[in-house]
């Protein structure tokens, strides 16, 4: 909980003297504190989206090397996981920031959004959990391990389908009934 909520707190303590100014006056303290909570959120969500790219990478060049080595068997599976792979990269990419416009009927209260960044910061084993599939996997396929490759395929699918599963709880942290 210290690393994760020293993201915030690190935010928090760089603000600008103008800022810290404006954050000392009542009505925009608030508004100021939920700003940096959401960026919070965002930076660790732009880093859990980088280390899945660097994961898509290694799928693809596994996927170019079954292609090449005419490996048919496990193509068709292998294309079905990097389909599944961006949808869920995107998903996580795309969320939104727990805002809640003014009128909107769900607020979203400072203590969701330190949920939500908790919740995110979470998500980042489960990320390595993938990362590591997709890396084990390059390296086997650089072996010519080609015969343990459908293992490899289900290994990354269990890892993606845990990750997004976990991901879809999301809301449920934001909209505080989780």
């Amino acid at each position: 909980m210290t690393e994760k909520k020293g993201l915030y707190e690190k935010a928090k303590d760089e603000m600008r003297l103008s800022e810290r100014i404006l954050a000392a006056l009542p009505g925009f303290r608030g508004y100021k504190e939920k700003e940096l909570r959401r960026e919070s959120d965002r930076l660790i969500r732009n880093h859990l989206y980088g280390k899945l790219q660097k994961a898509r990478s290694d799928l693809k060049e596994v996927f170019q090397r079954l292609s090449q080595e005419r490996r048919h068997e496990v193509l068709n599976d292998m294309d079905q996981l990097v389909t599944k792979y961006d949808r869920v990269a995107e998903k996580i990419n795309h969320a939104s920031y727990g805002y809640a416009g003014f009128y909107n009927v769900v607020k979203v209260e400072e203590d969701k959004l330190d949920k939500m960044i908790e919740f995110d910061s979470q998500l980042i084993d489960e990320v390595e959990t993938v990362a590591a599939a997709a890396s084990n996997f390059k390296k086997e396929i650089g072996k010519r391990g080609f015969e343990k490759a459908k293992d490899h395929i289900q290994k990354v699918t269990d890892a993606l389908e845990a990750l997004e599963d976990t991901f879809d709880q999301r809301e449920e942290v934001i909209l505080g009934v989780k």
